[in-house]
């Protein structure tokens, strides 16, 4: 027989030639098959090869390294045990020390000792192959049970099943990492029955305990579906299905099984419960009205039709929305570039009137160019107030006194053809609001409604407390504009019947420069400015109108936690009748030399940088400075930054932040005085001889305080 993995032949190793053909011989005469080896080497080609047994004589290995032979023997597979027939002329392991080490050595051995009769080595032959026949048999079945738990383990990864055995009665749980992914846990972890246990909702445990009983006294299948909890909270459903082994006495030794995560198909079938519900309630609800069924579908067909109303009108306010921001953003960016441009314009135009001769021709253009400038510098704050822009100054307000402390000079504003009414009633509580900007605010929306009634009416202005808190006040809200935040609100409505506007134009009110007035009659930045500060405040504008039935503006504000501040006399500024060493930095040149005359007409010293932190440097020398003015926006840094650093270097330096609109970093919080862009060289001098004052004011108390605590020492010890 040829060498293989199920071979039968003898391999023989013999002190002579003569010996082992011998044996050969009288081995193939009983059936069996045999080659014969030449050198230990040989013998172990062969038996790695495949072979039945071994035939050796003791005296051809009794001096040779059996090192290579016995390394394959140790490494053989559980399944195999390689019989060897030593022939030995000593006898035994009982007798012969030598057969003793030997057999040792080669492990499953079997010795016949010399001379022996050919029956009983024929014998030995038949047994050794008989026995490695079983070997194979047990080679064969140890590998159809690898491929039976490979083709179980592939089963329970194609169902997705996770494989369980829970011992009892010490209740030790063993889990696949299947099984344990289906219960929140890692495979490396381990999972004990008690962890079981704590994870099963506590709704579902009781029912799981009595499942497990039943099976553990009557042997039943256990089968079970139950809810269990990970570690992060979540919920997950688990069909668990075992089976109860048995062991040699009769009594249930385990309690094997799989088990599947079901969260989906439970979670469908919940669903599919509560649809079968609901339609079982609408087919009795329909047999029940079987006669109104008409009017039924067609009132859910309205019903529908709203709804799809409902969300296109939805879907239109959001584009709406992102058209305005968009246009919102770049307004905002060029309202920003033309005040600087402004402020180049009016400064030079002041500093210009000062000094030229005095010619009322060029007065009257100087006058001219001037009045042009300022109406510029309007334009741009209605355009920064539409882009949310503008600086604000929003404390809590009583909007009812602002109403009516307004009241003469809208009736002014209105004209004779025109009445007023009021609905403001008593205790609302105040608005979170800018009071001047709200004025304007609300004069620009009076002006509008007496505009849309050329022949006289009627204009209401109300007020009214409005609060959003529960779902459907938010629906209702979500319709009038969807940026509004639930929360208490104030209501200030003005309310024409004048002409109405078209769905068309009420769509584009509040575009800048969007006006449906006749050309020269307006700016159409109206309510762009009224929509721009609502939203910046934290709330909305409201239009609603009708060709023929007038228009209703509402503003939306938000109600202020704190009470009204009592107004207070605001402190006139002192002129300072000393020159100050001023720090201009701004990055604009044409508004940095415009400002730097100016402040030079005004007597000061400027010292003029580009950047801030060519400022730094400055603050660090030895260089007086009795005040910082900056621009804002500047690249590289801001006029923000720049006063946070200059405290680092001088805590009491005073800086004046002159920006055209408030673009503060989220997270900022710098109390710093500001002067808005564009400004006279007036409104400069007075918000310098203010901040300059204060200044002086403050090294006179500290100077005063100084002598004061000099001089207490002295005091006290002449009084002692």
């Amino acid at each position: 027989m040829k060498p293989g993995p199920s071979s039968e032949r003898a391999v023989i190793l013999a002190a002579s030639e003569r010996d082992a053909v011998k044996t050969a011989h009288l081995i193939k005469e009983a059936g069996y098959y045999a080659n014969i080896c030449g050198d230990l080497a040989e013998l172990e080609r062969q038996v790695a090869s495949g072979a039945g047994l071994a035939i050796i004589a003791d005296e051809a290995i009794r001096t040779a390294d059996l090192a290579g032979l016995t390394r394959w023997l140790n490494e053989q597979p559980s399944w195999s045990d390689f019989p060897i027939v030593l022939m030995s002329e000593g006898g035994g392991p009982e007798r012969s020390p030598e057969a003793a080490r030997l057999g040792r050595a080669l492990g499953n051995v079997t010795f016949i000792e010399r001379p022996f009769h050919p029956t009983t080595l024929v014998s030995l032959v038949a047994a050794a192959v008989r026995g490695r026949r079983r070997q194979y048999q047990t080679r064969a079945i140890l590998e159809d049970l690898t491929e039976s738990e490979s083709l179980l383990q592939t089963a329970l990864n194609a169902g997705h099943l996770g494989a369980l055995e829970l011992h009892v009665p010490g209740f030790e749980l063993e889990a696949s990492a299947t099984c344990k992914r289906f219960f929140g846990r890692a495979a490396s972890l381990p999972f004990t029955y008690q962890e079981l246990l704590e994870a099963v909702h506590p709704d579902d445990r009781a029912r799981r305990q009595e499942v497990v009983e039943h099976t553990l006294k009557t042997g039943a299948d256990y089968k079970i579906e139950y809810r269990n909890i990970w570690p992060d909270g979540s919920q997950h459903w688990v069909d668990v299905r075992a089976r109860a082994v048995r062991g040699p006495d009769g009594g249930i030794r385990s309690l094997v099984g799989v088990c599947s995560d079901i969260t989906a198909r439970k979670t469908a079938e919940i669903e599919r419960e509560a649809l079968l519900a609901q339609l079982a309630a609408e087919r009795s609800a329909l047999a029940e009205l079987t006669a109104t069924l008409e009017q039924r579908v067609e009132q859910r067909t309205a019903d529908l039709m709203k709804e799809v109303a409902a969300r296109e009108r939805a879907q239109e306010q959001l584009r709406h929305a992102q058209k305005m921001e968009a246009i919102g953003q770049l307004t905002g960016g060029v309202a920003h570039d033309f005040n600087n441009l402004l402020m180049a314009v009016m400064g030079n135009l002041d500093l210009l009137r000062k000094r030229m001769p005095e010619d009322p021709r060029l007065q009257r253009l100087v006058d001219g160019a001037l009045q042009g400038a300022e109406r510029g510098a309007s334009l741009t704050q209605r355009l920064l107030a539409f882009a949310r822009q503008q600086d604000l100054r929003a404390v809590p307000v009583d909007l009812g006194a602002l109403v009516r402390d307004m009241s003469e000079l809208l009736e002014r504003s209105l004209g004779p053809r025109i009445v007023l009414r009021l609905d403001i009633p008593d205790g609302l509580p105040p608005a979170f609001v800018d009071a001047n900007q709200l004025e304007l605010a609300v004069l620009n929306l009076a002006i509008n409604a007496r505009d849309a009634m050329p022949d006289g009416g009627v204009i209401e202005i109300g007020l009214a407390a409005w609060q959003a808190k529960n779902e459907q006040t938010r629906n209702e809200q979500t319709k009038s504009d969807p940026a509004l935040h639930p929360g208490n609100y104030l209501k200030l409505s003005v309310v024409d019947s004048g002409t109405g506007m078209s769905p068309e134009v009420l769509k584009r009110a509040i575009e800048p420069f969007f006006s449906s007035k006749p050309v020269g009659k307006g700016t159409g930045l109206g309510l762009s400015m009224v929509h721009g500060l609502a939203v910046q405040l934290g709330g909305a504008l409201q239009l609603s109108s009708a060709v023929g039935k007038g228009t209703t503006a509402v503003l939306v504000l938000p109600v202020a936690t704190a009470a009204p501040e009592a107004a207070s006399p605001v402190p006139v500024a002192q002129p300072v009748k000393r020159s100050a060493v001023i720090l201009l930095v701004d990055d604009d040149p044409l508004i940095a030399m415009s400002t730097m005359e100016m402040l030079e007409d005004l007597g000061h010293r400027v010292i003029g940088v580009n950047s801030g932190p060519h400022a730094l440097d400055i603050l660090r020398s030895d260089q007086e400075i009795d005040l910082m003015m900056t621009d804002h926006v500047m690249p590289g840094m801001t006029g923000i930054e720049l006063a946070v650093a200059s405290r680092e270097v001088r805590p009491q330096l005073v800086v004046l932040l002159a920006t055209g609109y408030a673009e503060l970093p989220d997270g900022t919080h710098v109390d710093l005085p500001r002067l808005a862009k564009p400004y006279h060289q007036d409104q400069l001098r007075e918000r310098l001889d203010q901040l300059l004052g204060q200044r002086d004011g403050r090294h006179t108390a500290a100077a005063s305080a100084s002598a004061d605590s000099l001089a207490a020492p002295s005091t006290v010890s002449s009084s002692v």
